[in-house]
Protein backbone atom coordinates (compact mmCIF):
# COMPACT_ATOMS: atom_id res chain seq x y z
CA UNK A 1 0.00 0.00 0.00
CA UNK A 2 1.21 3.42 -0.97
CA UNK A 3 1.87 6.14 1.73
CA UNK A 4 -0.44 8.21 0.19
CA UNK A 5 -3.25 5.73 1.26
CA UNK A 6 -2.01 5.10 4.45
CA UNK A 7 -2.35 8.63 5.36
CA UNK A 8 -5.90 8.78 3.87
CA UNK A 9 -6.68 5.78 5.93
CA UNK A 10 -5.26 6.58 8.95
CA UNK A 11 -7.18 10.26 8.54
CA UNK A 12 -10.45 8.67 7.87
CA UNK A 13 -10.78 6.56 10.87
CA UNK A 14 -9.50 9.27 12.95
CA UNK A 15 -11.97 11.51 12.20
CA UNK A 16 -15.06 9.28 11.78
CA UNK A 17 -14.70 9.40 8.11
CA UNK A 18 -14.01 13.23 7.28
CA UNK A 19 -11.13 14.42 5.33
CA UNK A 20 -9.74 17.50 4.95
CA UNK A 21 -7.43 18.73 2.56
CA UNK A 22 -8.13 18.01 -1.39
CA UNK A 23 -10.68 15.22 0.04
CA UNK A 24 -12.44 18.19 2.42
CA UNK A 25 -16.38 17.77 1.65
CA UNK A 26 -16.26 14.37 -0.75
CA UNK A 27 -17.64 11.19 0.52
CA UNK A 28 -15.00 8.72 0.81
CA UNK A 29 -15.42 5.06 1.74
CA UNK A 30 -12.92 2.30 2.69
CA UNK A 31 -13.26 -0.68 0.23
CA UNK A 32 -11.18 -4.07 1.51
CA UNK A 33 -10.48 -6.42 -1.08
CA UNK A 34 -8.78 -9.66 -1.51
CA UNK A 35 -5.78 -9.50 -3.80
CA UNK A 36 -6.17 -11.36 -7.20
CA UNK A 37 -3.04 -12.98 -7.45
CA UNK A 38 -1.38 -12.58 -3.43
CA UNK A 39 -4.70 -13.43 -1.74
CA UNK A 40 -4.12 -10.91 0.66
CA UNK A 41 -6.04 -8.00 2.39
CA UNK A 42 -6.03 -4.68 0.41
CA UNK A 43 -7.71 -1.56 1.75
CA UNK A 44 -8.34 1.20 -1.15
CA UNK A 45 -9.90 4.71 -0.29
CA UNK A 46 -12.48 5.93 -3.00
CA UNK A 47 -15.55 8.42 -3.19
CA UNK A 48 -18.35 7.53 -3.36
CA UNK A 49 -22.28 8.70 -3.94
CA UNK A 50 -25.55 6.41 -2.66
CA UNK A 51 -27.81 4.53 -5.36
CA UNK A 52 -30.90 3.74 -2.75
CA UNK A 53 -29.39 1.57 -0.32
CA UNK A 54 -26.36 0.68 -2.77
CA UNK A 55 -23.10 2.77 -2.56
CA UNK A 56 -21.59 3.63 -6.45
CA UNK A 57 -17.57 3.74 -7.05
CA UNK A 58 -15.64 4.36 -9.91
CA UNK A 59 -12.47 2.75 -11.26
CA UNK A 60 -11.21 5.85 -12.63
CA UNK A 61 -7.77 5.46 -11.31
CA UNK A 62 -7.51 9.55 -11.96
CA UNK A 63 -8.38 9.11 -16.17
CA UNK A 64 -4.99 6.73 -16.70
CA UNK A 65 -5.41 4.10 -19.50
CA UNK A 66 -5.68 0.97 -17.20
CA UNK A 67 -8.03 -0.13 -14.37
CA UNK A 68 -6.75 0.40 -10.86
CA UNK A 69 -5.63 -2.83 -8.95
CA UNK A 70 -8.44 -2.62 -6.66
CA UNK A 71 -10.69 -2.96 -9.61
CA UNK A 72 -9.40 -6.23 -10.68
CA UNK A 73 -9.12 -7.50 -6.84
CA UNK A 74 -13.20 -6.73 -7.30
CA UNK A 75 -13.31 -9.23 -10.62
CA UNK A 76 -11.65 -11.63 -9.01
CA UNK A 77 -13.25 -11.11 -6.12
CA UNK A 78 -16.44 -9.57 -5.43
CA UNK A 79 -16.94 -9.91 -1.67
CA UNK A 80 -15.77 -6.86 -0.07
CA UNK A 81 -15.73 -5.33 3.44
CA UNK A 82 -16.76 -1.21 3.35
CA UNK A 83 -16.36 1.07 5.70
CA UNK A 84 -18.09 4.56 6.24
CA UNK A 85 -17.95 6.56 8.65
CA UNK A 86 -17.74 4.46 11.47
CA UNK A 87 -19.64 2.01 10.53
CA UNK A 88 -18.46 -1.26 8.57
CA UNK A 89 -20.00 -4.11 6.55
CA UNK A 90 -20.14 -7.02 3.99
CA UNK A 91 -21.17 -5.97 0.80
CA UNK A 92 -21.30 -7.45 -3.11
CA UNK A 93 -19.56 -5.80 -5.97
CA UNK A 94 -22.05 -5.80 -8.80
CA UNK A 95 -20.90 -4.46 -12.10
CA UNK A 96 -22.81 -2.02 -14.05
CA UNK A 97 -23.39 -2.37 -18.00
CA UNK A 98 -24.99 0.12 -20.04
CA UNK A 99 -26.98 2.37 -19.68
CA UNK A 100 -26.73 1.95 -15.70
CA UNK A 101 -23.17 2.56 -16.10
CA UNK A 102 -23.19 5.76 -17.87
CA UNK A 103 -26.46 7.03 -16.02
CA UNK A 104 -24.10 5.90 -12.48
CA UNK A 105 -21.20 7.79 -13.65
CA UNK A 106 -23.24 11.02 -14.63
CA UNK A 107 -24.39 11.38 -11.47
CA UNK A 108 -20.91 10.57 -9.61
CA UNK A 109 -19.70 13.64 -11.82
CA UNK A 110 -23.06 15.64 -11.09
CA UNK A 111 -21.76 15.13 -7.61
CA UNK A 112 -17.84 14.90 -8.36
CA UNK A 113 -16.86 16.82 -11.82
CA UNK A 114 -13.05 15.72 -11.95
CA UNK A 115 -14.84 12.47 -12.50
CA UNK A 116 -16.30 13.51 -16.10
CA UNK A 117 -12.51 15.31 -16.43
CA UNK A 118 -10.90 11.82 -15.94
CA UNK A 119 -13.43 9.88 -18.26
CA UNK A 120 -12.00 12.58 -20.69
CA UNK A 121 -8.86 11.40 -20.11
CA UNK A 122 -8.76 7.99 -20.95
CA UNK A 123 -10.38 6.16 -24.17
CA UNK A 124 -11.00 3.16 -22.14
CA UNK A 125 -14.48 2.99 -20.69
CA UNK A 126 -14.45 3.93 -16.48
CA UNK A 127 -16.42 0.78 -15.02
CA UNK A 128 -19.02 1.78 -12.24
CA UNK A 129 -19.15 -0.50 -9.13
CA UNK A 130 -21.94 -1.10 -7.21
CA UNK A 131 -21.45 -2.03 -3.69
CA UNK A 132 -24.24 -4.11 -2.40
CA UNK A 133 -24.78 -4.87 1.76
CA UNK A 134 -25.06 -8.12 2.38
Amino acid sequence: MSNFNKEIIQEFRANEGKMGGFFEGMTLLLVHTTGAKSGQLRINPTAYIKDGENLVIAASKGGEDTHPDWYHNLVANPQVIVEVGTETFSALAEFTSEPERSNLHGKLSLQYPMFKEYEEKTERKIPVVKLVRK
